[in-house]
């Protein structure tokens, strides 16, 4: 390492900048001896150049407990460069050097190191900080550097001064004062609000800009909490005492109502009108409104005064009818005030000849009785008349008895046709009836069943193929009815035989099923019109989120009861002489998709498999979502989970592919698919107009202390599946569902969700102070989907004779959508309602298959594909087909199927599995013009061998 180069002034003799002295040689030398150190040349080759320029000076440094801090700095052209701290110079065995050569200019770069301790730095004691500096040589002289100031870093525990908690009125100024810790360098000041950092560029009502302090322009309830100064620096961080903030509501008093009826009906009474301290009502503590609640004045009711008559006038004169009439008023005096009227008549006749009066040739005395029963003749004529009409209506009523009879008895079907619509479904009447007839299908003969056995359903069906129809009554399960004839009557297909009234009758014989019977067969299950709603009791828990079944060549319907998930194998989806265990779940643990920057999980994690299964046909899996549809706020995308636990795009929703098809209605996505997996609908908001659909309920329940009650307020995806899970969650704490649950429309715009409990009774009931509102951060809903979000309320009853709890709770998106739920209930198990929120409808038998899994009959179903999968000359083939159902988009798929019509079918299938709104389907047909002339050639006789044919290839 070299030394310093000669420095101006010293001449012959040599410079040694560590010791601050100019030595002759001799001396040097002895000082080079003695100290080993090497000095200069004795002279510095003569070059062209310039003073040192620095490159990289020695910047500010803090030392951190007993680390070591490095100062730097680089000059160029430099010989040499030395430090000197405090106005001392560095000990060369102290520097690190390195030299380099600049090639642009070709001159020589030096840069140098020392570190500096913390002993160092204690031990100087000066005027001024510790500080160091560079120094520079070249031939021409030297250069310095700035100073540098080294300081020992800390942060002192206590704060100067601590925030204050305030109760401050909603609208008022909120001034919180916080002077952080000494410290070096100087702390920067962080405010937390309920432990969670508070921003004061998303919100502009909050200013934490003004030398540390925090200020709130406008108190709003949600700014109630508590508030913590958090002081950080290089070193440490600290946390002041927390201040708690209170904002109260002064109560105000409503309007007064209309004054009351007086009191008295007659004299003296009064009146009264009340208000109500609830505009305003008082919150958190504030006053309660000053002045009275009810007024009252004097008033007079007018006495009622009864009519009274009035003397008879004279009688009048004889008129031709041998008469004369007299005639009184009722004004004396006239009823008034609500008085009764004058009771009797107001005017009398009687005869003014003493019956000397001849009309129509005969005595005055033989006329009178007839004049005056008159009103008796009349009676008699009302009386023949009615008894006519009871008569035509009883003959009419013969009449159909005796057309209906006659039908019957010359009738050769099994079902009747009453309605001409075609495909006619909904919600229809129907007497399921056995008859007297044996039947030789029935597996055991031996036994007989019972033939009077009559039951009605009322609700959606299911029609399915004549020939392939099984009733099951209470006592015994039928064969499939083989005289079930199918008629024509409507303007373009084959009717059903549905009507508004419409009955099965099946021909049975004697015998039953053997017991253990575990054949393939399929049932009707009609749906009663009023729901069988499921209690917290009765729910499956999260480990029964699965389900199975077998399946063959004729396919059938897997249903996750209560989650809206479903999975539809079609018709020969499955190789014949061949069965699968299907199997469907639900993951309700932590979604194994993590989302990716704004992408968000909108749909449960569904499996089905076995993953090895191949289908011929695509089959169709229905998937609940929870997202406001609207391809101008989202981009949705179909995802699939590989085998080594990665997520895949399969595609989004809105592309063209060959590969899959995805239709998306307002709640749920249907899938048509060729392989099974793990699957999940993620969206992208585009605009922060997107909108996730919540569900929000509450639930309350008794506490441990028999005086407290808690309010538990859930916001969750509107997916069936995660709303169950909450209620699974509820059953197990006691919880009862108190109001029925509403949709709350979360756009994402950034703002959060506020939940508060409002129109509490105030002599009543009282709120945990600071609970009364709570605010859930945006993210914390808009990621819902890991844990159920909910908010707790505890009320606490002032004496425990209360047992009724009414209040509102509001729960609002700021700047967005607002919902209301009212409470009303008891908090006695004995005297509460129960609330109804699950209604079952497919849950006893998740697993159908056969015909009976679908709405369209088997044979009806061939001749719509065989119909529509040949292309026609006015382009009504499929295409139109699946335009008519709404189908519109990525209609490349369907042509890539065998028959396109048949895929388009299994989605309608898929869509409609609750309501089976054949209705529909068959309008869309009739719209496009199809009429029967195809079928019209095919007798009924052909039609029943067709349908014979095909459930014995079956094994129906």
């Amino acid at each position: 390492m070299g030394t310093a180069a000669a420095g101006g002034g010293c001449g012959a003799r040599r410079w040694l900048p560590w010791l601050g002295l100019c030595f002759w040689a001799a001396g040097a030398a002895a000082a080079r001896g003695a100290d080993n150190s090497e000095v200069l040349p004795d002279s510095i080759p003569s070059a062209p150049g310039t003073l040192p320029h620095f490159i990289e000076e020695p910047e500010d440094a803090y030392i951190i407990k007993s680390y070591p801090i490095a100062l730097r700095c680089k000059a160029r052209p430099a010989m040499q460069i030395f430090f000197k701290c405090n106005g001392e110079w560095v000990h060369q065995n102290e520097h690190v050097s390195e030299e380099s050569l600049d090639e642009s200019s070709g001159l020589k770069v030096r840069e140098v190191f020392i570190n500096v301790t913390r002993q160092q730095v204690e031990d100087f004691h000066g005027p001024e900080d510790y500080w160091c500096q560079c120094v520079a040589w070249s031939h021409l002289g030297t250069s310095k550097s700035r100073k540098a100031s080294v300081r020992i870093a800390y942060l002192r525990k206590n704060f100067e001064q601590d925030p204050q908690g305030r109760e401050v009125p909603i609208e008022g100024m909120i001034v919180l004062h916080c002077r952080p810790p000494e410290g070096v360098p100087a702390a920067e000041v962080e405010w937390l609000k309920n432990e969670e950092p508070i921003d004061s560029e998303q919100d502009e009502n909050i200013d934490t800009r003004a030398d540390h302090n925090l200020i709130i322009r406008q108190a709003r309830l949600s700014d109630s909490g508590n508030y913590t100064c958090m002081a950080a620096n290089i070193v440490a961080k600290r946390r002041s005492l927390s201040a708690t903030v209170v904002v109260y509501v002064n109560g105000g008093w409503s309007s007064w109502t209309e004054w009351s009826a007086c009191n008295v009906r007659c004299g003296r009474g009064w009146q009264k009108r009340s208000r109500t301290c609830t505009n305003p009502a008082p919150l958190n503590g504030g006053a309660f409104c000053e002045g009275m609640s009810v007024q009252k004045i004097t008033c007079t009711a007018l006495c009622p005064v009864d009519g009274s008559w009035e003397v008879w006038s004279e009688w009048s004169v004889c008129s031709p009818e041998c008469e004369h009439l007299r005639i009184r008023e009722c004004t004396a005096p006239p009823p008034r005030n609500g008085g009764k009227f004058c009771e009797g008549l107001s005017q009398e006749s009687e005869n003014c000849t003493d019956g000397l009066c001849i009309l129509d040739k005969k005595p005055l005395h033989e006329i009178k009785p007839q004049r005056w029963s008159r009103r008796g003749i009349e009676n008699a004529s009302d009386i023949a008349l009615y008894s006519g009409l009871g008569a035509a209506v009883v003959a009419v009523a013969v009449l159909v008895i005796g057309v209906t009879l006659y039908r019957r008895s010359h009738s050769d079907y099994g079902v009747d046709v009453i309605d001409s619509s075609a495909l006619t479904g909904g919600f229809q009447t129907f007497n399921f009836k056995t008859v007297r007839q044996g039947n030789s299908l029935l597996l055991n003969p031996a036994m007989q069943p019972d033939l009077t056995v009559s039951r009605t359903y009322s609700g959606p069906i299911c029609l399915q193929d004549p020939l392939d129809k099984e009733l099951m009554t209470e006592s015994s399960l039928f064969n499939p009815l083989s005289d079930i004839k199918v008629k024509v009557q409507s303007s373009f297909m084959v009717s059903l035989g549905v009507s508004e009234r419409a009955e099965y009758h099946g021909k049975n014989h004697s015998g039953t099923f053997p017991h253990g019977n575990n054949r393939g067969f399929s049932t009707i299950h009609p749906r009663n019109k009023t729901p069988y709603i499921q209690n917290l009791s009765s729910l499956p828990t999260r480990t029964e989120l699965r389900t199975t079944g077998v399946f063959g060549h004729l396919g059938g319907r897997l249903v996750m009861p209560n989650t809206g998930v479903s999975l539809l194998i079609p018709h020969g989806a499955i190789p014949e002489e061949n069965s699968w265990e299907i199997y469907m779940s639900i993951n309700q643990g932590e979604p194994s998709l993590q989302s990716d920057g704004s992408e968000v999980l909108l749909s449960p994690e569904v499996t089905c498999g076995p993953p090895d299964m191949l289908v011929t046909t695509p089959f169709a899996l229905t998937i609940p979502h929870c997202a406001d549809v609207s391809s101008e706020h989202w981009n949705i995308h179909l995802k699939k989970r590989t085998q080594q636990g990665k997520w895949e795009e399969v595609m989004s929703v809105e592309d063209e592919s060959t590969s899959c098809y995805c239709l998306l209605d307002p709640f749920a996505c249907h899938v048509l698919l060729d392989s099974f997996g793990t699957y999940a609908l993620t969206g992208e908001p585009i605009t922060d107009c997107a909108v996730k659909q919540l569900k929000v309920a509450v639930f309350g329940c008794m506490s441990c202390n028999s005086l407290d009650y808690n309010l538990r307020v859930y916001c969750v995806d509107n997916t069936p599946c995660a709303f169950q899970e909450v209620v699974s969650d509820e059953r197990h704490q006691g919880g009862q569902l108190l109001e029925e649950p509403k949709l709350l429309h979360f756009k994402g715009n950034t703002f959060s969700l506020q939940i508060s409990v409002l129109d509490i009774p105030p002599f009543l009931w009282r709120i945990k102070p600071f609970t009364a509102c709570q605010e859930v951060p945006f993210s914390r809903v808009w990621s819902s989907n890991r844990q159920p979000l909910h908010c707790a309320f505890s009320l606490e009853r002032y004496t425990p004779t209360t047992t009724q709890l009414s209040c509102k709770i509001c729960i609002r998106q700021l700047k967005g959508h607002e919902q209301i739920l009212q409470v009303q209930t008891s908090i006695l198990e004995s005297e509460r309602e129960t609330i109804t929120f699950f209604a079952q409808e497919d849950s006893t038998f998740p697993a159908q298959t056969g015909p009976k899994a679908f709405k369209i009959p088997y044979s009806i179903r061939q001749r719509i594909c065989a119909t529509f999968d040949t292309p026609n000359a006015k382009g009504k083939d499929w295409q139109m087909l699946a335009q008519k159902n709404s189908i519109n988009r990525n209609l490349s798929y369907f042509a890539t199927q065998s028959s396109p019509s048949a895929v388009i079918l299994n989605l309608w299938e898929a869509r409609h599995q609750q309501d089976g709104d054949l209705d529909s389907l068959a309008c869309a047909l009739e719209e496009i013009g199809r009429t029967h002339s195809k079928l019209s050639n095919i007798t009924e006789s052909q039609l029943e061998e067709a349908d014979f044919n095909y459930s014995r290839q079956n094994g129906l």
